[in-house]
């Protein structure tokens, strides 16, 4: 912003200084044009009075002195004629004897008519020599346009260096202004930024810049402190509830559990469904308060070796797998190293793989397969999911209306929010020849190279593994 406001400034000061020297410099150039001209005119009149008397007396041999002596203190150059148009006289001694009777300037001082003409290398004056209708000869006054251009580039170069000047000066007063301004602007951003990681340690400045910058300093402090105060309280929360509410559920299932010798035989089975509750219920509250504490940490993604991760967790998942009859497959070419929050690949891999395998029928492959780049593929060959379940299924407690398992719908959520924060993208296609493919596109790391404090795999999470 510092740089815009500074480019403004200055690019309106570039307006006003054209707007005012660029219109000085054009009169002044025409002034300076004008006053050689009227020069040249009178001089050229003074020069044929003093000639038409020398040619009236018949005093020849003083006109080349006259010329002389003008062009040596001016630089001009004079040439005089006879009525006829014959050079009696020419300072650039050339044209001595040359009829210019011809040449129309000439021409229309014999006929008494004098002439004035500007052009970009000359000024020039033709004035009749005449007494009263008598008319002796003419003269021709050329004076070069060089000194006049002179003068004219160094006013312009003045105008220039006065404009440059101007300019330097607006530009320390506008960056030293701008800088004003946006101080307040910078460290709001370094504040919010900080918010963004869950505290801020060096607070906007409200003491500097102009006065609704700073109110919006002190607004946005106070702001922040509100929500440090609504975090901490969230994430003591989502610390301590899961301990306060672990104890009476767990002493509710026994006491369920308890009435069993008790109860008519044909009760147990709604004490059964009533047990069956209840641990679902308790596996909400651990999803509540897993997805509560994730969305309470704000953890940098690091360096993460896919491949390792991969083939420890398809290790792990490989028996509970056989117990189903189902086969776990790890395919694709090496992925390499992926940017993933710590520990969140261990989780997203479990959830997607357990709500595979809780949808996989008996004799079934469940596919572990990487794609191009970072790419990480969990294919069942379970039933699938129509598309329009399949566009709600990371809804907080969402279940699919022909879903026959005991989910809590808080699994999905959980793997998207890790995936998000990790950086990547989780969707869900349908696999070919049936079931669901989950796809979940993470960032490669560029470099490969191990770096220092950053492992492959990590210890893994307990997962709340329900669709």
């Amino acid at each position: 912003m510092t740089r815009r406001l500074l480019l403004s400034y200055v690019g309106l000061a570039i307006l006003v200084l054209a707007g005012l020297e660029i219109p000085l410099g054009w009169i002044y150039a025409r002034g300076e044009v004008s006053r050689a001209s009227q020069n040249v005119e009178r001089d050229a009149s003074m020069l044929a009075e003093v000639t038409e008397e020398n040619i009236e007396k018949g005093n020849f041999a003083a006109l080349p002195d006259v010329v002389g002596d003008y062009a040596t203190r001016t630089g001009g150059r004079v040439v005089v004629t006879d009525r006829q148009g014959i050079v009696l006289a020419d300072s650039g001694a050339r044209t001595v004897g040359v009829n210019l009777s011809g040449d129309p300037d000439i021409a229309r001082a014999l006929r008494n008519e004098p002439t004035v003409a500007t052009g970009d290398e000359s000024l020039s004056a033709t004035m009749p020599g005449s007494s009263g209708t008598t008319i002796r000869g003419a003269l021709r006054l050329t004076y070069p346009m060089t000194e006049v251009t002179a003068r004219v580039h160094r006013i312009w170069g003045a105008l220039a260096l006065a404009g440059a000047c101007v300019l330097a000066t607006v530009a320390l007063v506008a960056f030293t202004l701008a800088r004003w301004i946006t101080r307040p602007l910078r460290t709001l951003e370094d504040a919010t930024a900080q918010l963004a990681d869950g505290h801020v340690e060096n607070p906007p400045d409200a003491t500097t810049g102009p006065a609704e910058l700073r109110r919006l300093a002190a607004s946005f402090s106070h702001t922040a402190t509100r929500l440090q105060h609504l975090l901490r309280a969230q994430h003591a929360f989502a610390a301590e509830a899961s301990h306060q509410l672990k104890t009476p559920l767990t002493s509710l299932r026994l006491r369920l559990e308890n009435f069993e010798p008790y109860l008519d035989p044909r009760a147990h089975g709604s004490l059964e469904e009533s047990i069956g509750e209840v641990e679902r219920l308790g596996r909400m509250v651990q999803g509540l308060l897993a997805l509560a504490r994730l969305e309470n940490s704000a953890t940098t993604p690091e360096p993460v070796d896919l491949d390792a991760v991969l083939a420890e967790r398809a290790a792990m998942w490989e028996p509970l797998a056989a117990e189903q009859y189902v086969a776990v497959n790890v395919s694709g070419a090496p992925a390499g190293r992926v940017w993933a929050i710590p520990g969140a690949l261990e989780q997203i891999i479990d959830n997607l793989v357990a709500n595979a395998l809780r949808v996989s029928p008996p004799g079934t492959t469940l596919t572990l397969a990487r794609g191009p780049g970072a790419e990480l593929h969990v294919i069942d060959q379970g039933p699938g999911m129509p598309a329009a379940d399949r566009d709600r299924a990371f809804d907080r407690f969402w279940r699919a209306s022909d879903s026959h398992h005991d989910g809590t719908g808080l699994g999905l959520p959980i793997v998207r929010h890790l995936v998000h924060a990790s950086g990547g993208e989780i969707t869900l296609h349908a696999a070919q020849g049936g079931g669901l493919d989950a796809h979940v596109r993470l960032r490669p790391v560029a470099d490969q190279r191990a770096r220092p404090g950053s492992g492959g795999s990590r210890a893994a999470r307990a997962p709340v593994t329900a669709r």
